[in-house]
C-alpha cells in the first residue's frame, strides 16, 4: 500500500507509521515540520501545512489510503485556531483526496466528540454527538468526523473514522507526563469519587486499529462511512490505575479529593480569568477537564472486532508494565504484529 500519514511526526502519526513501515508499506508523512527520523525508518517525509489545500493534493497523488491523523489537540484555546486546523484542515484533506483520486481515507477522531459531561460507560458506535460541547478541540473535532463521513462514497472515495481514548505509550507528549508533573508538585487531586472506569489505548494498538480499518475499507465496505471508538479490552478504574502508576513510580500519591461539582466551578471560573487576562497556555482546571476525571468514559469494541477484524497487540496489564518500564528509562520492545 502506498500511504500518507498526515501529523505523522505526532504521537499517534509516527506510530501509524511504524506500523505501515513494519509490513513494507510505502508511507510518505506529511507534519508541519521536517521529521527526519522518521526517514530513517523508511518512510518518506515532507513538511507541509493541512490548511495548504493545493499542496495536499500533490502530496496525496498516487496514494491508495490517506491516514489523517494532523489535529490540533488541547483542552482549552481560541475557538478559531481549533477551527482552522481541525475543520478547515480536514476539509482540505477531504478534498485533496478526491482531487487526487485516492480511495481510501481513515480519519483520527476523539471520543469527546461525544462527551457532554455524562458518564458513559461501555458505550456502543450509536452514541450521538453531544448537544452541548465544553471546549473547542471536541466541538471542532465533531465537525471534522461530519466532514469526513459525508464525504463517504463520493468521487470513489471511502472514508473512515476512528476514535482512540487516552492514548498513551511512550513518546507520549501530553496525557501521562501532565499527570505526573502534578504528582511530583503534590498538586493532583482525586475529582469526584475516584470509581471512574475510562477506556485507555496503547498506542501501538491504536495504530493496529488504523491499519485494519485501512485494509477492510472500501467502497461499500462494514466500516465504510462509519465512526468506531478503539481503546484496550479491558477498561480501567482511573484512579486506581492512576494511584498504582504513582506507586509504581515512587512518586506521592493523590490523596486529596475534590468534589466533581467543585472541580467544574472552578474550571469555569479559570477558563473566564484566563481570556480575561488573556494568560498564555491552559488553566490548571477546565468544564472539559473536571469531567473527563470524574466520570466514566469506556466503550465497547464489538464493533471494531466486527466490522474491520481488530484485535488489540497489546493488554491492558502489559500496556501498563510497558508505560512504567518507558517512563524508568527503558527498553518497552515492540510487539509482534
Amino acid at each position: 500500500m502506498r500511504a500518507v500519514v498526515t501529523g505523522g511526526g505526532g504521537f499517534l502519526g509516527r506510530a501509524i507509521v511504524e506500523a505501515l513501515r513494519a509490513r513494507g508499506d510505502d508511507v510518505l508523512s506529511v507534519s508541519r515540520h521536517p521529521h527526519p527520523e522518521l526517514e530513517e525508518l523508511g518512510a518518506r517525509a515532507t513538511a507541509l501545512d493541512v490548511r495548504d489545500a493545493a499542496a495536499l493534493e500533490r502530496a496525496f497523488e498516487g496514494a491508495d489510503c490517506v491516514f489523517h491523523a494532523a489535529a490540533k489537540a488541547g483542552v482549552f484555546g481560541p475557538r478559531d485556531e481549533y477551527f482552522a486546523v481541525n475543520v478547515d484542515g480536514t476539509q482540505n484533506v477531504v478534498a485533496a483526496c478526491r482531487a487526487a483520486g485516492v480511495p481510501r481515507l481513515v480519519h483520527t477522531s476523539s471520543p469527546s466528540v461525544c462527551f457532554d459531561g455524562r458518564p458513559h460507560v461501555r458505550a456502543g458506535n450509536d452514541l450521538p454527538y453531544a448537544r452541548r460541547f465544553l471546549a473547542a478541540y471536541p466541538e471542532s473535532k465533531a465537525e471534522a468526523e461530519r466532514e469526513v463521513l459525508s464525504a463517504n462514497g463520493r468521487d470513489g472515495l471511502a472514508t473512515c473514522v476512528l476514535r482512540p481514548h487516552l492514548v498513551i505509550g511512550p513518546r507520549d507528549p501530553h496525557l501521562v507526563p501532565r499527570l505526573l508533573d502534578r504528582a511530583r508538585r503534590r498538586r493532583l487531586f482525586v475529582v469526584g469519587d475516584g470509581r471512574n472506569e475510562v477506556s485507555l489505548t496503547w498506542v501501538e494498538n491504536a495504530a493496529r486499529a488504523h491499519v485494519c480499518a485501512a485494509d477492510a475499507l472500501e467502497p461499500g465496505a462494514a466500516c465504510a462511512g462509519r465512526a468506531y471508538f478503539v481503546g484496550q479490552e479491558e477498561p480501567v478504574r482511573l484512579w486506581d490505575w492512576i494511584g498504582a502508576l504513582l506507586e509504581r513510580l515512587g512518586l506521592p500519591p493523590a490523596r486529596r479529593r475534590v468534589p466533581a461539582s467543585v472541580a467544574r466551578a472552578a474550571g469555569a471560573t479559570l477558563e473566564a480569568a484566563w481570556r480575561v487576562l488573556r494568560r498564555p497556555g491552559e488553566p490548571p482546571m477546565t468544564r472539559f477537564l473536571a469531567g473527563q476525571l470524574s466520570t466514566s468514559h469506556s466503550y465497547d469494541m464489538a464493533p471494531a472486532r466486527r466490522d474491520f477484524g481488530y484485535t488489540e497487540l497489546v493488554s491492558t496489564r502489559e500496556a501498563t508494565d510497558r508505560l512504567v518500564r518507558s517512563l524508568l528509562g527503558e527498553d518497552v520492545g515492540s510487539p509482534a504484529r
